[in-house]
């Protein structure tokens, strides 16, 4: 338990300097006069590297392990967030934000297992939380960062940068170099939509709800007037809404079925932004009305994924969760640049029209979906708290209380006869590399010792030559 602390640590530098580089790309750009549309863009791109970082993730553990790719990719991430104060080419940005996604992809995976390995059976629930917690105040970290800087320079990237170097240090020294090697969850998007379609519907619209605000509100915000630290606020007031609805929201789907909530979630969105798109925009009333949409926005990945949870085997859960992943981020990397062009032809408030319009169509999508199906029964333990962007990898699953440890384990990890084969073979190479090691040492100290002349049976003590020693120290 001593390891958490510094793990906690990591994924809060982590997402605390991913977040403020969100945030700032969209309002330099916007500063410079930028089309929305490429600000949108760019988010896609970000989360597009998001959703394809995970093949790359299972890759390089592969190849590298954990500890090498971990240094690896954020060394990669680093470079690119430096490169984006060298060159000002869209173009050139658009291919860092793709790279900085899968970067952070791989750098979730091998932090999650890290977490996975060092939790007890015991402490999984709280571990995950823990996890999520710091996710969230790592988001708001950086917006808080961002509020120190009114002047909008590069000297936000390279706090991003330190934010970034400081993060690889607990992991880089860390004793504990032996996670649990990975192997690769093949998941069937379509079949799970079969067997839970309410859920991937509204984790879709979610990733798509989400995407565009995280991407495009600061836009949204300095359009309407605001300077860096009066958007930063308004960030920050959105994101700890959602922080504060998580254990409220999970007492309320205990008592009310989850996909009623869903659809009452889609209601209050889309009211939230009807408000937010017809009225005078006004510092405060932004504040409270952006507090509310995290109330109700950032709730909905974690009650969808409690009515998946209600309505799957425990066999299927691993599954389910990488699905809703999946639906989550193709949400989030396909609308931003689609909202970003209706801003751009219809001006910044329409960010919240095509919003009300969204939750509207999710509301009917859901309806309809719902008088096909039975009702749920939730249980209790459904309801895990969840996050408000892709802060995790499909490994969380190995941490998520709701699924048996060792269904987990067998599909994501490699354990049992399998991990046993991989540490034999190891194990069997290094002894092949030391017995022929030892062999050249010895070879070398035979020939470097002279022989006794002929006659002699011992050779004198002033006629002793010196023997060579090995260059490998035993």
């Amino acid at each position: 338990m001593k390891s958490f602390p510094s793990l906690y640590f990591t994924n809060l530098f982590l997402i605390g300097g991913t977040g403020l580089l969100t945030t700032y790309l969209a309002l330099y750009l916007g500063q410079h006069g930028v089309s929305t549309f490429w600000i949108g863009l760019l988010t896609s791109c970000y989360y597009l590297g998001l959703l394809f970082g995970s093949k790359l993730g299972y890759t390089l553990i592969k190849s590298v392990g954990h500890i090498r790719t971990f240094a690896a990719s954020t060394a990669a991430v680093t470079a690119c967030v430096a490169a984006h104060g060298v060159s000002d080419n869209i173009y050139l940005w658009l291919a860092l934000r793709f790279i900085v996604g899968l970067g952070m992809m791989c750098n979730y995976m091998v932090l999650e297992s890290w977490l996975n390995e060092q939790a007890a059976p015991e402490s999984r629930g709280r571990v995950f939380s823990f996890y999520m917690i710091t996710s969230y105040l790592g988001m708001v970290m950086g917006q808080y960062a961002l509020s120190q800087f009114p002047e909008l320079g590069y000297a936000p990237l390279f706090l991003v940068c330190m934010a970034l170097s400081v993060g690889i240090i607990p992991i880089s020294i860390t004793r504990r170099i032996h996670p649990k090697p990975l192997k690769p969850l093949q998941v069937s998007l379509f079949g799970y939509l079969k067997k839970v379609p309410q859920s991937l519907t509204a984790v879709h619209f979610a990733g798509i709800i989400n995407g565009s605000f995280y991407g495009l509100a600061p836009t949204f915000a300095n359009l309407s007037g605001f300077n860096a630290t009066e958007i930063a606020m308004f960030m920050s007031v959105t994101i700890f809404a959602g922080l504060l609805a998580q254990w409220p929201m999970g007492i309320v789907s205990d008592k009310i079925r989850r996909s009623v909530l869903i659809r009452s979630n889609a209601v209050a969105i889309g009211v939230i932004s009807l408000l937010m798109f017809i009225l005078p925009i006004s510092q405060i009333s932004a504040y409270i009305l952006t507090f509310l949409f995290g109330l109700f926005a950032f709730t909905l990945y974690p009650l969808s994924s409690a009515l998946a949870n209600s309505r799957v085997e425990d066999e299927d859960r691993v599954g389910v969760s990488s699905a809703l992943l999946v639906a989550f981020g193709s949400g989030a990397a396909l609308e931003p640049a689609a909202n970003a062009k209706i801003m751009a032809l219809f001006g910044h408030q329409a960010l919240y029209a095509s919003i009300t319009v969204l939750t509207i169509l999710m509301f009917m999508i859901l309806s309809f979906i719902n008088s096909k199906q039975k009702a749920e029964k939730p249980e209790p333990t459904d309801y895990v708290m969840g996050t408000s962007d892709v802060t995790n990898s499909p490994l969380a699953a190995t941490m998520d209380p709701r699924i048996e440890e060792t269904m987990a384990h067998e599909q994501l990890l490699v354990v049992g006869e399998d991990n046993e084969r991989i540490e034999d073979d190891l194990e069997d190479g290094l002894d092949e590399q030391e017995d022929a090691l030892k062999a050249e040492d010895d070879s070398h100290h035979s020939e470097n010792i002279e022989q006794p002349s002929e006659g002699s049976e011992h050779p004198s003590a002033t006629d002793e030559q010196p023997v060579a020693t090995s260059p490998i120290t035993k």
